[in-house]
């Protein structure tokens, strides 16, 4: 029964890459312009009836019904392996934080506490001199103090210091 059941999903997984592919052509667009202006020739054959509208109403909209599921399966599919790609990159990077792996599993609100820290981390990041820096959540913090107080020991940052006050 397991073997039927996968049969039947590659066989959709199958087709719905073809339609993706299909749907998403130049040929594709041509067809779909080329049954507009047929349409829109046949008018004054059909003087512009009620029928010939409903026409191009019901196609369009049988259409773009099926459209949308197609559509919502290939984003589907994209993401996750979109969310697959940068998993792997954080887990083989030895400065990225874990925690960032399967974020997208986490509430709104643990989300926009992420992104507050990310916001705290771009200003630290623009108080330093080195532009090419970077951190993972966990060490961003103490990295920033740590250049920070070994920078308020050189002798430019002193000499700054006693101009600003100035």
């Amino acid at each position: 029964m397991a073997k039927t059941a996968t049969k039947k999903k590659n066989l959709f997984e199958r087709f719905a890459n073809w339609a993706t592919a299909a749907t998403g052509s130049s040929a594709a667009f041509i067809i779909a312009i080329s049954v507009i202006l047929v349409w829109g020739i046949t008018g004054p054959v059909f003087k512009y009836s009620d029928t010939w509208q409903l026409i191009i109403n019901t196609g369009t909209t049988i259409v773009t019904f099926l459209m949308v599921f197609l559509i919502q399966k290939s984003q589907n599919k994209d993401s996750k392996a979109i969310h697959l790609k940068l998993n792997e990159l954080l887990a083989s990077h030895q400065g990225a934080s874990n925690r960032m792996v399967d974020i997208e599993d986490l509430t709104e609100k643990e989300l926009d506490l992420f992104h507050k820290f990310y916001v705290q981390l771009s200003e630290l990041a623009e108080q330093e001199d080195d532009i090419t820096c970077t951190h993972s959540i966990d060490a961003a913090e103490e990295n920033h103090l740590s250049k920070l107080n070994n920078l308020k020991l050189k002798p430019h940052y002193v000499n700054a210091r006693k101009h600003k006050s100035k």
